[in-house]
């Protein structure tokens, strides 16, 4: 009895002698998008601008209201998201200007009440006439990118990235920084005519 005891007393010490249990790290969604390949895009409008040949689908109108607007949608359906482009011309009123600056300020501000984070990023370009600015959302607010761009003379672009999807920071984060090197490519492109 005292051998077979001793037996299954060095059998369980055997046994029991291992690597100590480790906990697997967290995993990371690994998505990988294509390299951004860009074009132009010239739709009879008073502007241009180069976009990510992803953007399949593009969607033009035009928007009845005082002053001579577009609407244009870049379609990423890869990524389950689109960019909405709003052209309005300024007519040269300082008026028009400083409203449609109110306007563009007060959309982004809107998203506060979901957003975690709100951080506003300067652009100028003196050389094409270019300036404006560009507001990363950082939380689950309904959209995850803005921007404006004007002349401050006679043109004014306003932008904003949704997702068709309800908003999960942790899952659109991937797609939502891709997209927003895309927009910046679309600020840096814009070109008035």
């Amino acid at each position: 009895m005292k051998n077979s005891f001793l037996i299954l007393f060095i059998l369980v010490i055997c046994l029991s002698c291992g690597q100590d249990p480790v906990p697997k790290p967290n995993a990371h969604l690994r998505l990988e998008f294509p390299e951004a390949t860009y074009q132009d895009l010239d739709l009879q409008l008073p502007f241009t601008l180069e976009r990510n040949q992803i953007a399949t689908n593009v969607d033009t109108k035009q928007i009845q209201g005082p002053t001579e607007s577009y609407g244009v949608t870049l379609q990423y359906p890869s990524l389950k998201g689109s960019i909405y482009l709003t052209y309005k011309s300024i007519d040269n009123k300082e008026e028009n200007l400083i409203a449609f600056l109110r306007d563009a300020q007060k959309f982004t501000q809107e998203h506060t009440k979901k957003a975690d984070e709100i951080v506003e990023q300067l652009y100028e370009n003196n050389e094409r006439r270019v300036y404006g600015m560009i507001y990363e959302v950082g939380g689950n607010a309904a959209s995850q990118s803005q921007f404006y761009v004007t002349d401050s003379i006679n043109h004014f672009l306003t932008g904003s990235l949704y997702f068709y999807a309800k908003p999960n920071y942790d899952s659109i984060y991937p797609a939502a920084k891709y997209l927003e090197k895309d927009i910046k490519h679309i600020m840096e492109t814009v070109t008035w005519k």
